[in-house]
């Protein structure tokens, strides 16, 4: 019914895990992690009791293969289960039941483990471990590890019935008070004719966005009152929106937008009325909504004075002269 992977990295000590099936909304159900516990991953028949209480209780402390066997001592219906599990010390254990339906099995390396149920056949496994294992010895980032893994399924026959849905998650290696803000990774494809394909998609631009994102919570570049965090901050800051701007296009103009934002903050009028007219070539809406920005407190009165204002839509007697705090 399903194929799936979950890693723990060598380097990074990230959790992963990541799935494709031709059954709907696949990920939400077969796919669970969290930051600094580890990652479990519940198949064929699916029982989500597996991840929901191995999560639980790799919090408590608990290994992965002594929770495993204590969970299918407890299910009803073990032989319709498969589940793998890696735990907060990276120790993995892996069930298939007797009664999964074939071709099924399961592959391991030092730091993932592959399976999968209703395969076209042995060679999705092969396949799918070797990817993981070229990848993660280059050093490839988690998230490229997995839908590689997947990429590899698909190529070598993947699920018998066909393609329908993808899920891929990728968490921290550390618990913290709010495990929810290590979420890293977390996408679904619920119902697509090449749900693999679009996950890899989505996964190239979520890579985008953190870029957007890291620029876009940082104190002092963007939230409250600007300075710079440190030398260059601002200048690798407005490279990373560059890049991302470039990857996205003009159809997307997000990138674009909080780097001539930042331009203003930063000051640097010439440069960020350049940007803006650029911008406003294609939106010229967004004139309305930089003035909202300032209404927010994203450009004090430093950062908006001079040329620029006019690009903004604002006048000097209309901004305020006291830089504000976000809330």
């Amino acid at each position: 019914m399903t194929y799936s992977i979950i890693a723990r990295h060598p380097v990074t000590g990230e959790f992963g895990v990541a799935c494709q099936s031709h059954f709907f909304g696949v990920g939400s159900a077969v796919n669970w992690a969290e930051a600094g516990a580890g990652a479990i991953v519940t198949q064929s028949f699916v029982n989500r009791d597996y991840g929901a209480l191995g999560i639980e209780r790799f919090r408590a402390g608990e290994s992965a293969p002594a929770v495993l066997a204590d969970l299918l001592a407890e299910d009803p219906h073990p032989e319709l289960r498969q589940v793998a599990m890696v735990d907060h010390n990276g120790r993995f254990a892996v069930h298939t039941g007797a009664r999964c339906v074939p071709v099924r099995g399961s592959r391991q390396g030092g730091s993932f483990s592959v399976q999968g149920n209703m395969l076209a056949g042995e060679d999705v496994l092969d396949a799918m471990a070797a990817a993981a294992e070229t990848g993660l010895e280059a050093g490839q980032r988690l998230a490229t590890v997995l839908v590689q893994a997947l990429r590899a399924a698909e190529r070598a026959g993947g699920d018998a019935r066909g393609s329908q849905a993808a899920g891929i998650m990728v968490v921290g290696p550390h618990r913290t008070a709010s495990p929810r803000q290590e979420v890293l990774v977390d996408l679904r494809v619920e119902d697509s004719t090449d749900p693999v394909g679009e996950l890899e998609r989505l996964v190239e631009r979520h890579s985008l966005f953190e870029d957007i994102v890291s620029v876009l919570f940082a104190e002092g570049l963007m939230l409250g009152p600007f300075r710079e965090p440190g030398p260059g901050a601002t200048d690798a800051a407005l490279d990373r929106l560059a890049r991302a701007a470039a990857e996205l296009g003009e159809e997307n103009p997000e990138a674009a937008l909080w780097r001539a934002v930042l331009l203003l903050r930063a000051g640097r009028n010439g440069e960020a009325t350049d940007a803006l007219a650029r911008l406003y070539a294609t939106r010229p809406d967004l004139r309305a909504f930089l003035a909202r920005l300032r209404e927010a407190g994203f450009l004090d009165a430093a950062a908006a004075r001079g040329t620029a204002e006019q690009e903004v839509g604002l006048s000097a007697p209309d901004i305020d002269q006291s830089p504000r705090e976000l809330p």
